[in-house]
This record gives structure tokens, sequence and C-alpha cells, in this order.
């Protein structure tokens, strides 16, 4: 089954020189070969991973430009669904599968859309529907009104004013110059002070209170909406809450609560099944935004043609992860589980957020495959989806193989006495790698306070200091699919990324695209994610574990 690999012996000397450093990375190699062995596993899966045979840029070229947005519970994400499972299918993987999980609720596919201000003259706008949003009748052409600055004892004033009316909802917001990069690397400072952070206590808690907003200032979003809907206003416009110079931010349409801070209430999210009345909702880029209040302070009537058709979609109301493995030898029944997110937001291809993270784990999985690499556990990938609904594709997964917290929830903790349920493999993982921070380059890991997995890494590290990759912190990081693993005592791992412009231009915006990402960063990534799993599959004994608190 396995092919021998045949390399020129005719190495540069700085190369063998690197060859010789790098054979220790891999457990167990200097059992079968010697340190400048032509099939030494570290040098394999470098003259994959890092030269022209990698495929990291093709894959992430065709799940971006070619599928796009991948919205969970669209179209668009089960053709990656689909796509992802036939490619790694493709390169050797095995029991390559979509694993269901739901019902999530609602597809939502974006079929048309246009806006501009057609009165006193005519001038596009930067804008994109939120997701989720109801489309359009028709095309709309209505006045536009703003409500930005309407304070809440003042919000009656708009009744009967609204309807059929375009009304923009939130605060001008001004941008200041920008004088600091739009892209950056991790600074030695910071990697430095992650290097000599400390963990934080681990285990069950309860979620953070939120508070009230003040009674005297602008009314909340969702009393706004609110009130938008019950006065019949036709479309709710909201400028870009971050970023400048035509970037959008957008993420999904808000249902309209009178009060979202009463004491008991269960928030309806936009893709639910049943979901209350709720106006069309789209963002506009702030520049825009700002010309239109600061056209309508100075008293100019404007008129806006928006034109928005959408489709949702039930037929289906499963989600799915993606699934494929390469099976391990001697301790196959054992797990190393590496992973990224599959869905994105609508407004971009969603490159960055998480393309770029899928590409690089499906290139490790393809480099261990090409190079002909036996593991002697079972490497599992898994590509979620939900992860930008709290991680509920990987929450769930979770759950049905390893385990949950027993109450009224299974992917909610209630209090610090909830009992763990073990599930059927929760004795068989050893590690879960995620990646999940943008497009740059891995600098380093978080272990989530585990200490022994911190001097196990620091090792495999070593011989990526040149590329730089050598930070082992014990912070702990959150907001992705890691959490799901660590939160039930699992050894869940999230790799330290060079930010690049992930914050100022491409999370979840329409500048989500290709032509952000990094080739050289996406080839780093991908090695060193397959080295760490595959070193991981081969130790003689799992990562070890940092206990729950009782």
């Amino acid at each position: 089954m396995f092919l021998s690999v045949k390399i020129s012996p005719r190495l540069p000397p700085s190369l063998v020189i690197v060859l010789t450093l790098l054979t220790w990375v891999v457990p167990g190699a200097a059992r079968a070969q010697t340190n400048d062995s032509p099939t030494d596993p570290a040098a394999l899966i470098r003259e994959q991973g890092l030269t022209s045979n990698s495929q990291a840029m093709a894959t992430l070229s065709y799940l971006s430009d070619v599928i796009g947005a991948r919205l969970t519970g669209s179209p668009n994400l089960r053709r990656a669904n689909d796509w992802t499972r036939a490619k790694l299918e493709s390169w050797g993987l095995t029991n390559a599968h979509l694993e269901a999980w739901g019902p999530f609720g609602r597809g939502w596919e974006l079929k048309h859309f246009s806006a501009q201000i057609v009165a006193p003259y005519v001038f596009p706008l930067i804008a994109c529907p939120q997701a989720w949003s109801p489309g359009l009748p028709r095309t709309l052409t209505a006045n536009v009104i703003y409500m930005g600055d309407v304070t809440e004892p003042n919000l009656n004033t708009y009744k009967g004013k609204l309807s059929g009316a375009i009304v923009l909802i939130t605060p001008m917001r001004e941008i200041p110059e920008r004088y600091d990069p739009l892209v950056t690397r991790q600074s030695d400072s910071n990697l430095v002070s992650l290097a000599n952070a400390t963990g934080v206590p681990r285990g069950p808690g309860a979620p953070r209170p939120v508070s009230a907003p003040g009674t005297n200032g602008p009314p909340n979003v969702f009393r706004m909406l609110a009130f938008l809907q019950k006065e019949k206003a036709a479309l709710a416009v909201a400028e870009s809450f971050s970023g400048e110079g035509g970037t959008v931010f957008v993420a999904s349409a808000l249902v309209p609560y009178t009060n979202i801070f009463a004491p008991g209430l269960q928030y309806t999210p936009a893709y639910a099944f049943k979901v209350p009345p709720i106006p069309p909702q789209i963002t506009l880029a702030t520049e825009d935004y700002n010309r239109l209040v600061r056209m309508i302070r100075q008293g100019i009537p404007l008129k806006m043609e928006v034109d928005l058709k959408v489709k949702f979609h039930d037929e289906d109301r499963m989600a799915y992860n993606t699934i494929a493995e390469i099976p391990g030898s001697d301790l196959k029944d054992q797990l190393v589980m590496l992973g990224g997110h599959l869905d994105s937001w609508q407004a971009g291809t969603g490159a960055t957020d998480n393309g770029a993270g899928v590409a690089a784990c499906m290139e490790a999985v393809r480099i261990i495959e090409a190079a002909h690499l036996r593991p002697r556990r079972t490497i599992r990938i898994a590509l979620w989806t939900g992860e930008e609904q709290i991680g509920l594709g990987s929450l769930a997964y979770v759950s049905n193989h390893f385990g949950y917290f027993a109450g009224t929830n299974k992917f909610l903790i209630q209090g610090r006495r909830a009992q763990l349920v073990r599930g059927p493999e929760f004795d068989q993982l050893s590690a879960y790698f995620n990646l999940d921070n943008g497009a740059g380059k891995i600098r380093g890991i978080y272990t989530e306070d585990n200490e022994g997995a911190r001097e196990i890494f620091r090792k495999w590290f070593e011989p990526f200091h040149s590329m730089g990759a050598e930070t082992v912190t014990l912070a702990r990081t959150g907001s992705t699919d890691h959490v799901s693993f660590d939160r039930i005592g699992l050894p869940g791992f999230q790799f330290i990324q060079d930010p690049l412009d992930y914050g100022t231009r491409s999370h979840h915006s329409n500048e989500d695209v290709f032509d952000r990402i990094q080739a050289d960063d996406l080839k780093q990534a991908a090695t060193i994610l397959a080295t760490f799993v595959y070193n991981a599959a081969t130790l003689d004994t799992p990562i070890p574990r940092v206990e729950l608190p009782e």
C-alpha cells in the first residue's frame, strides 16, 4: 500500500545540516533510519510542505475563489463539505464522510443585491446584507431617515413617520487618521510576554452577566429594531462597526426585542426556524454611512434604491462536519486530531477566516499521506461548521464522541458542579490541534495551562526557530474550536499566529479574500501542523492531560 519515495542523494551541505538537526523531531525515527537518510520523516514533511510540491494555496483558492462564502446552513457550505470530503479521499485518507449535527436552523442564500443613492443624484454605496436578513419583495426606492442620534426618551417622536422608509439606525462613527500599519507580525515583546505567561484556572463557570443600557442614551439595537418593525420601516441600515477604507465588517441580522436584557429571556438567533418578524438589514461602509449622515444633517433629502433578494433553505435542517482519517498502526485505537472551521461569513470568501486554517490542516494530512508516513495513532481531521455560531459544530461532535456536562443543555455549562459524562472516545484522544487565527504563519502554541505538553512542544518547535516559531505559552486563548475539547479536560491546542491584517481588514469583512493570504506563511503553518500531528501520533505515550477541578 505504501510506496517508497526517492530523493536525490546529492544534497547541499546546508540541507544536510538541517536534516541532521531534524531527525530527532519525529519520535522513533532513529529506530528506522539514520539521521541523513533520504526517508527521514522530518525531511519528507519539509520536502512536501515547503517546496513546489505544496498544494496549500491551490486548495485555498478553490475553497475561497470557486466555492466562496460558506455560511452555516447554506448551499455553498454543503458544496464545501462535499468538495473537502472528496479531496481528502482522493489524497488517500479513509473513512471520509460528512457527520451530521443539529438540527441547526434555516439556510440562507443571497440571490441579488445592489444599493445606491438615486436622489439628489446617483452614487453607488459599498454595502452588504446581514446574514439571514429577509429580502425585499421588490426593488425599494425610499426616503432615508437618520435615527442614530435618537435617545430612548425621544424614540416615540418618530411614531407614524417611518412606514416604508430606509432608516440609518447606528450613530455616526468618526474615523481617525491611521498612522500605524494595517499589517503586523507578532512583536518580540508580545512573544516574550506569552512565553512567560501562566495559565488561568480552568473548569466550568457561569456566564458573565451583561448590563442593561442606560435609559437616557441611544436605545440598544434590539429595541431600535423592534421599534422599526412596529412602525413598518422598509429597511434598517447600520454602519460597519469597525475598520475603514471601504471595508465592511458584517455578520448576522438581529432579531428585534423590546428588552433583550429581560430576566430569563432566551434570545432567538436569525437562523432559527421560527423567528419573530424582522426588518431587512444591511451594513454600509463607514465612509459611505458618514457621508449620508452629513448630507441629512445639512438638510439634503436622500433617496436610496436597494434590491435585496434572498432565499431561505429548510429542506435539510442538519449541518455537517467533514471528517477523514489516516489509519494508525500499533496504536490505531488512539487518536490525534487536527482541524479548523469550514464555515464563514457572507461578505467575503472566507479565505482568512478560516479557509487558511482549513487549507493548512488539509495540506498537513496530504503531506503525511504523500510522504507515505505511517503514524502509530490514527490521525483524524475535522473541518467544523457552525463555529461562527458559538462553535456549535465542534461542540456537537465533542459531545457525541468524547463527552459533555450533564444538565439541561449538554452544550452549556450550568454552574461549577456540573457532572462530566464521558463519551465512547474520551480515553482514546491524545490531542487536538486547531488553526483559526487568520492567515499568518505559526509563531508558537497556547498549551492551555498544560505544563506537561509545554516541554514536549518546546522540543518539537526547535527545528522551526529559524522560521520564527518557538513560543510555547501556558496562557489560554478562546473563541475557536479547541475550546470544545479543552472545556471537558481533553488536550485541545490553538497555535499562535502572526496577525497580519486579520483584525484591521479581513476578519468578518468583505476583504476576507484570497489576496490577503501569504503563500510562505501558509506553507510554514501546514508544515508545522504536519510535524506536530505526526509527532503526536508516534509518541510512546499520549500528550499529558490537565485534570478538571472537582
